[in-house]
């Protein structure tokens, strides 16, 4: 989170400084054209407020991922921590609330999206439902949907290559992140996660409602998908032999072969209890805190590289069906920018109905 800076040098830059600082704490790293188009300051007053807050150390500045003739500008990570709302992937309710209007708008640049099935027991004001676990994932054939289908599925809900998306769901973000995995897979280029899910926002008093929202159908078109950070069985399988990090994130329990399906879900049961050999333990819910949003980056990164699960070692995480190891494939990829970590969303449900798969058991 976020450190604080009250009585620090920041106190006194500039007021464009740290209208630039809280633009930038909010929405994420931004180039000095969309600094300009969101704060409505002149190009050159953002300039000099980007050139205190470079000076103080509060800024960094990397050339831009979609135009590297482009400076793209963020937050220092030592400043604001990697899991503050600094982050382009992550953003606070408070971010959320104060564009439920525009959210709630028939137009394709920015959509909120609920990626569970309890969408009509209450959902975010403008809120497109997508059911990942429902329409989007064969749990039985540990399959997800192919290219054509997810163009057609999210086009229908107003979506197209080029919008903005923000994903929640119940369940501490698990069917959240397990959709933003989707679109990273087809490699989507501004989805972001809503920190804490739909159980947080309510729990601080953010509103829903059960209308639904009238969006108008859009065409989506999605590249090749980014197998890098999708494994395969074969992938696993050839893991058992190579300097690859495995990592089970299921409950104790599943882990130690106790139980053959998550506690309290209604997911298929796999033919035998265990986990894969070699495999590292660390419980999905570690990474979260009591008001389910995720930990300080500092205790994220203490909790992985205690684990010896470590920024430089090829990462496969699982769990029964995808959803939980995405949040932990979001925390490393996305939040600690882990260079190479892939999700195996077959996970238990493939892997322990498999005839004479490797399995091992354990009490820890």
């Amino acid at each position: 989170m976020a450190e604080d800076h009250t009585n620090t040098p920041l106190e006194e830059l500039p007021p464009s400084s740290k209208f630039i600082y809280k633009t930038l704490s909010d929405v994420g790293p931004m180039t000095l054209k969309a600094l300009t188009e969101e704060t409505m300051l002149s190009s050159r007053t953002v300039r000099y407020g980007l050139d205190q807050l470079e000076d103080g150390g509060f800024v960094d500045s990397s050339p831009a991922l979609h135009d590297g003739r482009q400076t793209c500008y963020k937050l220092d990570e030592d400043v604001c921590g990697v899991v503050s709302n600094g982050s382009p992937v992550l953003v606070s309710p408070e971010w959320v609330e104060e564009r439920l209007s525009e959210l709630g708008r028939d137009e394709p640049e920015l959509r909120l999206v609920e990626a569970d099935n309890e969408y009509d027991c209450g959902h975010l004001p403008g809120a497109v439902q997508v059911d990942i676990l429902g329409d989007l994932i064969d749990v039985n054939g540990c399959g997800i949907a192919d290219r054509r289908c997810f163009e057609e599925y999210v086009g229908a809900r107003g979506i197209t290559e080029d919008s903005t998306i923000v994903v929640y769901s119940n369940h501490h973000n698990q069917y959240a992140a397990y959709l933003y995995w989707l679109f990273k897979y087809y490699r989507h280029t501004d989805v972001r996660l809503l920190d804490g899910g739909k159980q947080y926002w309510e729990e601080i008093g953010g509103r829903t409602t059960t209308d639904e929202p009238d969006v108008t159908t859009q065409e989506y078109n999605a590249p090749t998908p980014d197998d890098r950070i999708r494994a395969y069985r074969t992938d696993v399988e050839a893991a058992l032999s190579e300097d690859v990090t495995v990592v089970d994130v299921r409950s104790p329990a599943e882990y130690q072969g106790t139980v053959t399906q998550p506690p309290n879900k209604d997911l298929p049961e796999a033919r035998t209890a265990g986990h894969i050999p070699g495999t590292t333990h660390v419980t999905w819910s570690e990474i979260i805190d009591e008001n389910g949003q995720f930990k300080d980056a500092t205790d994220l990164k203490r909790l992985f590289h205690d684990r010896n699960i470590l920024p430089d070692t090829e990462t496969i995480v699982y769990c029964h069906v995808g959803e939980r190891s995405s949040i932990v494939w979001f925390v490393l990829s996305e939040l600690l920018e882990y260079e190479d970590v892939s999700n195996y969303d077959g996970s238990w449900i493939e892997w322990g109905n498999m005839i004479d798969a490797p399995i091992e058991t354990s009490v820890e």
